[in-house]
């Protein structure tokens, strides 16, 4: 399926092939994995940003900005914009894309919309497979502007080196990135839209916030950044905090313990998605609704009808 004719024009970012590449790994699950197996030899030298907040606060703007600082630098970005899924088709709502359609020709940028898919964190696992393609294809930075996803806990921190969070002074955002854990896993945070009023008494907010956390010789001191970024203003040093993040990563051997940690949890969740796939048979799928009446009614608990369906399923395994 995949020969080195394809392999090649994906490693030297032909953008055919690497949208192709992306393709499968959205549509195909069994050629997904033989894809990735084959690819994951040249992954691990891209450095992976995530971009996320509150919807309206300027991601794609943002995103938008430090993609054409970096290009001018003669580096490449590869951008997979994460947007709710359609509810009519199960897509991307492409809304990312089209905002950023001023960077979207460069030779050096690769842009891809990728659907949620219902994930809570705001981030499909799809789009972390979806990353490894841009890896391995060579480019330098991967960057993930997700949806604003309020209260949810964020799985981003799963799947990058470096995270921004992005607030905006109204509506009381540093309480309430507080309150959706944005706190504990921000590596920087900007606050946008600062020509607007309230954004002192935002910006103390949050650094009253950050200075409960605890911090020891290791720690990262999390800055805030006051940007503009639809007049481009304050966004050439929110690049330069997420260089200096990627140093201090690095110099203190922090950048592998973090991909290890990111790798851990990965590995679990295929093997739930592997072991989830084996178990829910069309057979067991039948058991279920057969017995989900006497659910209802009462006559089993949903605990009892669970172990049922496990036991099965170790007693068909052993044999």
């Amino acid at each position: 399926m995949f020969d080195n004719s394809f392999l090649d024009k994906l490693y030297n970012r032909d953008k055919r092939f690497v949208s192709r590449a992306i393709s499968i790994v959205e549509s195909d699950q069994i050629k997904s994995a033989e894809l990735l197996n084959k690819i994951f030899h040249k992954t691990g030298n891209a450095y992976r940003i995530g971009i996320t907040g509150p919807p309206g606060s300027g991601k794609s703007t943002i995103t938008n900005q430090i993609t054409k600082l970096i290009t001018a630098q003669d580096k490449s970005v590869g951008i997979i914009a994460v947007d709710p899924t359609s509810p009519f088709t199960g897509g991307a709502l492409l809304g990312d894309r089209v905002r950023m359609s001023e960077i979207g020709t460069h030779p050096n940028v690769f842009i891809r919309s990728m659907a949620t898919r219902g994930s809570l964190g705001g981030l499909s696992k799809k789009a972390i497979d979806g990353a490894d393609i841009l890896d391995a294809a060579g480019y330098d930075y991967v960057i993930f502007e997700t949806v604003g996803v309020g209260q949810s806990e964020l799985d981003i921190a799963q799947a990058a080196d470096t995270t921004v969070v992005v607030l905006v002074p109204e509506s009381g955002d540093a309480v309430q990135a507080m309150k959706a854990g944005l706190m504990e896993i921000a590596d920087l945070f900007v606050l946008n839209k600062s020509d607007r009023p309230g954004s002192e008494s935002a910006a103390a907010a949050l650094k009253t916030i950050l200075s409960f956390r605890e911090h020891t010789a290791e720690s990262w001191m999390i800055p805030i950044v006051k940007t503009i970024a639809a007049e481009n203003k304050g966004i050439d040093v929110v690049l330069k905090e997420i260089l200096l993040h990627q140093n201090f990563l690095e110099e203190k051997n922090l950048l592998i313990k973090l991909r290890e940690k990111r790798s851990k949890i990965r590995i679990k969740e295929i093997v739930d998605l592997i072991l989830q796939k084996e178990l829910w048979t069309d057979e067991r799928i039948h058991n279920l609704n057969e017995a989900i009446e006497d659910v209802v009614l009462g006559n089993i608990s949903p605990y009892n009808l669970a172990n049922k369906i496990v036991d099965h399923y170790k007693t068909q395994f052993n044999n």
